[in-house]
């Protein structure tokens, strides 16, 4: 795996960790906030019952207020009673004496209303006060250790900050900036790829950006999301082909239209798939690269059949099965699909075993040694 992918794959970690304790920081304020707004609601309902308190203390003063006021009403009528001439006028005061007597009475009723309701509000006051007191012990302990974690998270955000700086400083400066835009907005720069999909994305990706990110020779984007990608080999399905007891392989057919080599050091292609396709007096060749299946150069036609039209090509190259139509072919776009990269590297695997298990000394045979096509 290329060292800038490794630091990638840590710096995106370092990212996120960052972005976690960034958030949790963020939120001490809120957090404090909705602490002390409990407390205040709890406080809130003290003063309340003890506003309530002072409110009936207020309205019984009143009353008794009234009420005394009421019997100097009375004395006061009744020292006129001794001095009127009429009978009317003494009816009169009788009158007045009575109407302040029933005042009285309901003011005093009144008075023992409140004096009832006096005992809820002090077992209201009582109740509020001692919650308060719990509630305020158990607030401040919940505010201590709010503050404790957020130490830690300050603690630990200088450590990864420490970390992301020196994987940063080890990270290509075009790369590391290609990181930087997509993770701003993507919350990740790379992702992982399993089963030919993007995992970040979910989208599939070409058969050609498969095998370019399987081989890991260079940094490969995801062409939907643009994140950097990688390939874990533990989950590499591709590559953990099933182990099981290989049949005899299948030899290619001399007479067959289409033909196809596998060779070890073509040009500057270095290993790569040949495959020829014979026609009406010409043929002609495409050449594949071995682990990415990416077409190299354009698909040249010759006269003659493969033979006689590429002489040069057939030394030291081993004859393959494969046998896909010219439509399908041209159909690829310059990019070989996993499931015909995988059959012709699956028998290239079978053919080297068999040439082991029949001449254990022996190299890879020439193309004269190979049935081939006329």
């Amino acid at each position: 795996m290329l060292l800038d992918l490794q630091n990638l794959m840590e710096l995106q970690v370092a990212d996120r960790e960052i972005l976690r304790l960034k958030e949790e920081v963020a939120a001490l304020p809120k957090r404090v906030q909705t602490i002390e707004h409990k407390l205040a609601d709890t406080k809130g309902r003290l003063e309340k019952a003890k506003a309530a308190v002072k409110t009936d203390e207020a309205a019984k003063k009143r009353y008794e207020g009234v009420i005394q006021d009421l019997q100097g009403k009375i004395s006061k009528y009744r020292d006129q009673s001794l001095e009127v001439k009429t009978n009317d006028q003494y009816r009169a005061l009788l009158h007045e004496i009575e109407f302040a007597q029933k005042d009285i009475a309901a003011n005093e009723d009144k008075i023992l209303e409140l004096m009832l309701d006096a005992e809820v509000r002090d077992r209201e006051v009582k109740a509020a006060e001692g919650e308060l007191k719990a509630e305020t012990a158990e607030i401040e302990k919940e505010k201590n250790e709010a503050r404790r974690l957020n130490a830690e998270d300050e603690k630990q955000l200088a450590e990864w900050n420490a970390k992301r700086d020196t994987v940063r400083a080890a990270i290509d400066t075009e790369v590391l900036r290609h990181y930087d835009r997509v993770f701003k907005f993507r919350g990740s720069g790379i992702s992982e790829v399993r089963d030919q999909k993007c995992l970040a994305c979910q989208v599939m990706l070409r058969p050609q950006t498969y095998n370019e990110v399987r081989t890991g020779a260079s940094l490969v984007l995801c062409d939907s999301c643009q994140r950097i990608l990688y390939v874990l080999p533990q989950h590499d399905t591709p590559a953990e082909r099933p182990s099981v007891v290989r049949k005899r392989r299948t030899r290619p057919k001399p007479d067959a239209p289409q033909v196809w080599f596998y060779h070890p050091s073509f040009g500057e292609g270095g290993e790569v798939f040949l495959g020829y396709s014979n026609g009406t007096g010409n043929s002609t060749r495409r050449v594949f690269e071995l682990h990415t299946g990416r077409q190299i150069g354009h698909t040249l036609t010759r006269e003659g059949n493969y033979r006689l039209a590429f002489p040069e090509d057939l030394h030291g190259v081993i004859r393959l099965n494969g046998n896909w139509s010219e439509e399908e072919m041209d159909s690829w776009n310059a990019e070989m699909p996993m499931v015909a990269l995988d059959a012709l590297q699956s028998d290239l695997e079978a053919a080297r075993a068999e040439a082991q298990s029949s001449h254990p000394a022996a190299t890879e045979r020439p193309a004269s040694e190979h049935p081939a096509a006329s």
